[in-house]
């Protein structure tokens, strides 16, 4: 779909590769940039996981890319990564504000080089306003956007979103700009500058519930039992049962009588089960707990009440819809172990894209990229040695 279209990364952590490898998932040709010995994702992976020696914080947005290693403050790795933006039809960044600048690289400087360029900034508040140049990390904009301080229960801590959805938001939305971008740029053959932040990202999740504040609406407080919602009628939420949990939703007070046998229920309005949030919810707690998460999930179905079991990730990866929507792939590495992933999560045609290359070994591709560029091999060996280049892979494993 993205074929014939070239790409330039350089970026690290989360936001940014998750942002490219949706590019390259869809054929776009892209080079990943690295600083001398690897980028900071190959060293670190959260929970000590790593696949032989190589970090899955790596591997799990890695895929279908080249890898250069470059030493941008050496004027002839800058002038390589000159020579690859004047080719290229993406530019995807996610350094620390002002850190491109100062090297030489900016979006000023970029657009006169390469004027068909589609600019895509990847950051943590945006690039303007007060907070512009600070650095932004996903925890962090859970904290100040409002989205931790809408999660979790009455009387306990602000409570954080179990992963980093925002980074990976962040990233969807970095990689939806670029597409329209690129589609601007066939009608008027003028690149484009996209702006893509983890705050913007962050409020974006909350598209509901802000709304709904923005217009006048006070939200209602957090309950103080299961109940998971300040902006829908009870009972919603994480409910326990004989032997688990469930998740009821949004459901008709009159079903829920006749499902639950709790006779109080019978006759609510939507009204009362937004007003009566608290006892609603304290009632189908009680009722729940009666019988085993299997029953439940068999009978109130019948009677169109919204229920699903709360797993753990020991059942969903071998859930058969999970399977059915082809959620997962496997990639033999460099080193000849396999690493299981999680594939692109949209499919076209009915077909999920799939791996054409495994994530790449730090500068793996150095020597061929610079042999594109018109590099003989003489002056390709004079830059490694003298470190304007990289080309860890050559010399065995990146470290932990």
């Amino acid at each position: 779909m993205l074929q014939g279209i070239k790409g330039i990364s350089l970026t690290h952590y989360l936001q940014g590769p998750s942002c490219v490898q949706y590019l390259a998932d869809l054929g776009a040709d892209v080079t990943k940039i690295e600083k001398i010995g690897g980028a900071y994702e190959r060293h670190w992976s959260g929970a000590e996981s790593y696949v032989d020696d190589q970090s899955v914080f790596y591997l799990l947005a890695g895929r279908n890319q080249k890898s250069i290693e470059l030493n941008m403050k050496d004027p002839r790795g800058a002038k390589i990564l000159w020579d690859l933006l004047a080719e290229s039809d993406v530019l995807v960044e996610k350094f620390r504000p002002g850190a491109l600048d100062r090297l030489g690289f900016t979006a000023e400087a970029i657009a006169a080089h390469n004027p068909r360029l589609i600019f895509c900034s990847l950051s943590g508040f945006g690039s303007r306003g007060p907070l512009a140049g600070e650095p932004g990390q996903d925890l962090l904009i859970q904290s100040i956007s409002g989205l931790m301080d809408l999660t979790g229960p009455a009387n306990s801590a602000p409570t954080p979103v179990g992963t980093a959805i925002v980074d990976q938001h962040g990233a969807t939305l970095g990689a939806l700009g670029i597409p329209a971008a690129l589609f601007r740029r066939e009608k008027t053959g003028q690149g484009c500058r996209v702006d893509a932040s983890l705050l913007a990202a962050a409020l974006n999740l909350q598209i509901e519930p802000l709304s709904y504040y923005l217009n006048g609406t006070e939200l209602y407080p957090k309950s103080a039992n299961s109940l998971g919602s300040r902006f829908h009628q009870a009972p919603y939420g994480a409910y326990e049962t004989a032997d688990g949990w469930i998740t009821i939703s949004l459901s008709a007070s009159e079903a829920l009588a006749k499902g639950l046998g709790i006779t109080e229920l019978a006759g609510l309005t939507r009204e009362d089960q937004f007003r009566d949030r608290e006892r609603i919810s304290s009632l189908v707690a009680d009722a729940l707990r009666g019988s085993s998460t299997a029953a439940w999930l068999e009978e109130l179905p019948k009677l169109g009440i919204w229920c699903a079991p709360i797993q753990g990730y020991d059942a969903i990866v071998d859930h058969p819809q999970v399977l059915a929507n082809d959620s997962f792939l496997s990639t033999t590495l460099a080193n000849g172990a396999t690493a299981k992933l999680l594939a692109h999560p949209i499919s076209y045609d009915g077909q999920v894209p799939g791996i054409h290359t495994a994530p790449p070994l730090a500068g793996e591709h150095t020597s061929e990229v610079l042999d594109s560029l018109g590099y003989t091999q003489e002056q390709i060996d004079a830059l490694l040695a003298e470190g304007a280049v990289g080309a860890s892979s050559q010399l065995g494993s990146v470290p932990k």
